[in-house]
């Protein structure tokens, strides 16, 4: 039995250029599970109310997929390129129940 899990990451001070080194490998993975059907929705906490936050980066981000079981969600969180170029200072796995819409 499949579910959403949140896998939620909180960036390391000063992980900006790590972060952007990262990402087209990051943004590779997510579109795998886009194309699997299986990408509830993903997207950066940016660490100001901008959506183009310049040199004061991200405090993280947020990942809601479906995944076969708890430890498939936290093993691809695990393999995350952004966890091996320390960006994440930590990453938090729960399952998710999507209520609306």
């Amino acid at each position: 039995m499949s579910g959403y899990y949140a896998i939620e990451g909180w960036d390391e001070q000063d992980s900006l250029e790590r972060r952007q080194a990262a990402r087209p490998d990051h943004l590779a993975r997510l579109q795998r599970l886009t194309e699997a059907g299986r990408l509830l929705l993903a997207g950066p906490f940016p660490a100001c109310d901008s959506p183009d936050p310049g040199p004061a980066g991200f405090t993280g981000s947020l990942i809601v997929a479906e995944f076969a079981s708890l430890e498939d969600a936290q093993a691809w969180a695990d393999a995350d390129p952004y966890v091996a170029a320390g960006v994440y200072a930590r990453v938090s796995v729960k399952p998710f129940r999507k209520v609306l819409p």
